[in-house]
């Protein structure tokens, strides 16, 4: 296993990022360093799950909300409107759900959908002079 390099790298773009001292406690950013530092490969299997532990935690912090809220919202949703459309008959729907561009649709429009309080918090004018009930 070949944490040293996979760890160096993921430091890296950590710290460029600004998420390095903020994501992982200091024991932990401890213990990469001297892995970094002293280890040319991992032989323990406890040092081997507790980098796992830290690279994911790193690797879930690197990832923007975007790439988060497709796999969240955009796949589930995806699937959920393709069964929809397959049963309506459509024939290519099947494949929407495996479609990363669709997903990602979805997921852009979930993030940019604005709930009825958050409409009313920041536009109370809106909402007070609507006819409709939000």
């Amino acid at each position: 296993m070949n944490y040293c390099s996979k760890l160096a790298a993921l430091k890296m773009r950590s710290m460029r990022r600004g998420i390095w001292y903020k994501v992982i406690s200091v024991l932990e950013r401890v213990q990469v360093d001297l892995t970094i530092r002293m280890l040319e490969r991992v032989r323990s299997p406890f040092l081997a799950r507790v980098l796992d532990s830290i690279i994911k935690k790193l690797s879930v912090a690197l990832q923007s909300k975007v790439s988060t809220l497709i796999q969240g919202v955009g796949f589930p949703q995806a699937l959920k409107l393709s069964r929809i459309a397959k049963s309506w008959g459509h024939r290519t729907a099947e494949t929407w759900n495996s479609n990363r561009e669709f997903a990602r649709f979805l997921a852009i429009m979930h993030l940019n959908s604005v709930s009825p309080y958050d409409l009313h918090a920041t536009c109370p004018h809106i909402t007070s002079s609507c006819p409709v009930r939000l």
